[in-house]
């Protein structure tokens, strides 16, 4: 075990830096995201928003990003990570400088749908471009590289993006993060290839990578669209679709409610809440990296069984989650923090365990549209959490309820990854049918 450790130490580490060129998109991505939750005081008290008018436009991005993962999937399966990324990273910097000269509550929302259907592959492509570049010992730290970006985001971008709409008004908010979109645009058409046309990559990272397990570049022989068909009759898919999605909810809640949620609840300024915001997502890139990166890492080289070390980050992480049921029985904004940083950080432990997934169980040519049918039900709970907690809020004139009902989608989603997801082994190739 010590001459292995001692062998990969000597291995050229490029696939390291394209890792974290990954989780720069992903943490950039994520800006454009969290503006919105940000600049909604703002908004709200310029267009005249409700509550519920509020949660329609904090959904608005998700409407078309989840209904174009499946096929943003297929399409990545097809024709791979490099072109469709490159146009992905190009629109949605296009897309976010937009919702800078909106007029309204029509044109926010066109916006945002614009912006969903940009940042479409940006999942779904990380994971299947992790799955090139790593072996199965060291897909959990890459995949907690991009995922636990998501959440540091909100630990720099939400004071970032709240410093620059407090001093210069909500549209520079977006116009910023169009910037930095832009910038990253240019750094993945620069340096992003995959391994097999990456000119800087050595022979003998290429063999490390690939005898180490990596998924195999090029599309299905049976093709996209029967590759759909047979991975959404598997239990499996299934039951990782349905526990990613219950994860979902409770994550696109605190994304795009926190920050107001401690404006009206706790009575913060923008500021404030934004410092407050920042403490439950930094325990939660911690717990990404830590845990659901590097712990699962080190137990499955140390010979620990694969399945047995995801699984119980996966379930433990969510039963973490449901933490989230202490917040609504505290008015002390340091305890409410408190409960919702465990949550979080149970949640982001969990996180890259499922993103993982696809790329462990997908049989050739399968892994982007195995992440695009989990991100598209994930991201249905990105437009039903929102919009639910904006009703409840509306209604009730309290968070309480849309925080226990989280922690009911939890527990569905506990069940599916028990009994459903099985054992994290490759899914066998569909059959071709014989040529005539």
């Amino acid at each position: 075990m010590a001459e292995a450790s001692v062998a990969s130490a000597r291995i050229p580490r490029l696939r390291w830096g394209i890792g974290v060129l990954l989780g720069i998109g992903i943490l950039i991505n994520y800006f454009d995201r969290v503006s919105l939750s940000v600049a909604a005081p703002q908004l709200e008290r310029e267009f005249s928003l409700t509550a519920a008018h509020l949660g329609w436009l904090l959904s608005g991005f998700f409407w078309s990003y989840a209904l174009l993962q499946i096929p943003v999937g297929m399409i990545l399966d097809r024709y791979g990570v490099t072109a469709i990324n490159r146009a992905s990273t190009f629109l949605w910097s296009v897309t976010c400088a937009a919702t800078a000269f909106a007029g309204g509550f029509g044109t926010v929302f066109i916006a945002r749908l614009g912006l969903g259907i940009a940042e479409a592959p940006g999942f779904p492509a990380s994971s299947k471009a992790t799955g090139y570049w790593f072996p199965r010992q060291e897909r959990a730290l890459a995949t907690a590289i991009f995922d636990a970006a998501a959440k540091f985001s909100n630990v720099i971008g939400v004071p970032l993006v709240a410093l620059v709409v407090v001093n210069f008004g909500w549209r520079w908010g977006f116009g910023v993060t169009a910037i930095l979109s832009f910038l990253y645009f240019l750094a993945f058409t620069i340096f992003y290839r995959d391994p097999s046309r990456h000119p800087k990559l050595a022979a003998e990272e290429r063999e490390y990578i690939r005898a180490g397990g990596a998924t195999p570049e090029g599309p299905s022989a049976s093709g996209e669209f029967a590759m759909l068909g047979y991975l959404l009759r598997n239990v499996k898919v299934w039951g990782l679709t349905i526990g990613f999605s219950a994860y979902g909810y409770s994550f696109y809640l605190f994304l795009t409610w926190l920050p107001d949620y401690l404006v009206k609840t706790m009575h913060m300024d923008i500021l404030k809440s934004a410092e407050f915001t920042a403490i439950p997502w930094g325990f939660a890139t911690i717990a990404d990296l830590a845990v659901g990166g590097w712990l699962i890492d080190h137990l499955v080289r140390r010979g620990y069984d694969d399945t047995l070390v995801r699984k119980t980050v996966l379930v433990g992480g969510m039963v973490l989650g449901l933490a989230v049921i202490g917040a609504p029985f505290t008015t002390d904004p340091r305890w409410a923090v408190v409960w919702i940083s465990i949550a979080l950080s149970g949640l982001a432990a969990a996180a890259p365990v499922g993103w993982s997934i696809p790329s462990l169980i997908a049989p050739r040519g399968g892994t982007a549209t195995i992440g695009g049918i989990m991100n598209f039900f994930n991201n249905l709970m990105g437009v039903a959490a929102p919009i639910t907690t904006g009703y409840i809020v509306a209604a009730t004139q309290s968070f309480s309820a849309a925080f226990i009902a989280a922690a009911i989608v939890l527990v569905i989603g506990i069940a599916g990854y028990i009994f459903m997801l099985g054992r994290l082994d490759p899914i066998p190739e569909p059959q071709t049918p014989p040529s005539s």
